[in-house]
């Protein structure tokens, strides 16, 4: 099962510049997150401050009560070991065909014998639809085979908690779709936790269980996928269904009084939500995840109440 990241506080510049400030979110155990923002807003800074990667002016990332941003290189590396990270572009070695990259972490970091890294990476490559693929060179195959093996190798070492980089870049819209179903039949089959930054709006309406925006150097907002569809911020609204009306201009921010004349109340209908491949089981996290959103019902205005019970009437399960 995935384990819960809390982010108390979080701030992170570079020089003069402020990137975000003041990031608070928990991202819940075996559900999965995405993270959307305009281009330039640091949403794959905050993927690698969750990893300890980079480390931010203030606040705390805590994973199983080790601190990610404070604390000693040993526990960091030691919790890092919880994480498994899907690479933008995959991050192949060019040289190694696709059993030897995804191999690799398990040659770097376990003393597993040969016949277990084989029993491992064939169950892993099985996992996302590459069965067979293992002796293929990463320059004979497709650009979304490659973003497969970049998952399968990011799976090997059994992570809590996947975070994957714009995992849709560079896909056409087919192999994104075929991406998005792969990562949540990961999610119904291991229950960990996963984070997915992205652009990609048919991905955040129809893929996670929790949508969070980072906007003008802050976290404008987060929580379940079902509200977040439903909000009237001007610019969640806005960017969650492609408008060009409201605060994001092709300058990427525009004044406090433009962000002003585009408040209001704006309702959606919301998509439905992916399932798991036939014959996968029923989300853990999706059960857990409509449990807390029923219990969040009665603090929302009642257009978002209607539109949400309409989607969430049943807890989840497979259907046929």
């Amino acid at each position: 099962m995935g384990i819960d990241i809390h982010v108390a506080g979080l701030t992170k510049s570079f020089g003069p510049q402020v990137i975000w400030q003041d990031v608070s979110l928990t991202l819940p155990a075996g559900e999965i997150s995405v993270m959307l923002g305009p281009s330039g807003t640091g949403k794959t800074v905050f993927l690698k401050s969750l990893l300890g990667l980079i480390k931010p002016e203030q606040g705390r990332v805590l994973v199983e009560g080790t601190d990610m941003v404070a604390g000693s290189d040993r526990k960091v590396f030691r919790a890092r070991r919880k994480f498994g990270l899907m690479f933008q572009d995959g991050a192949l070695f060019g040289s190694m065909n696709l059993f030897d990259n995804i191999a690799f972490p398990l040659r770097q970091h376990t003393r597993a014998t040969e016949a277990e890294i084989r029993r491992k990476v064939l169950e892993r490559m099985a996992m996302v639809g590459l069965d067979g693929e293992e002796r293929k060179l990463p320059g004979q195959i497709s650009g979304g085979m490659r973003k497969r093996a970049g998952l399968a190798r990011a799976l090997v070492l059994d992570p809590q908690i996947i975070l994957c980089d714009e995992p849709d870049s560079g896909l056409d819209p087919v192999r994104t779709a075929l991406l998005s179903q792969v990562l949540l039949d990961v999610n119904a089959v291991t229950d960990c936790t996963m984070l997915i930054v992205t652009h990609n709006i048919e991905i955040a309406a129809t893929l996670p269980d929790n949508i969070g925006m980072l906007y003008r150097r802050d976290l404008v907002a987060f929580g379940p996928r079902e509200l977040l569809l439903t909000s009237d911020q001007p610019a969640v609204a806005q960017f969650l269904h492609g408008s060009t009306i409201g605060p994001i201009g092709m300058a990427e921010e525009k004044d406090d009084a433009e962000l002003a004349r585009n408040q209001g109340t704006r309702t959606f209908d919301i998509p439905d939500q992916l399932r798991p491949s036939p014959g996968l089981p029923d989300r853990q996290g999706a059960r857990r995840h409509h449990a807390r959103v029923m219990a969040e019902l009665d603090r929302l205005p009642a257009s978002a109440r209607n539109a949400i019970t309409a989607k969430l009437t049943d807890p989840p399960s497979q259907t046929s």
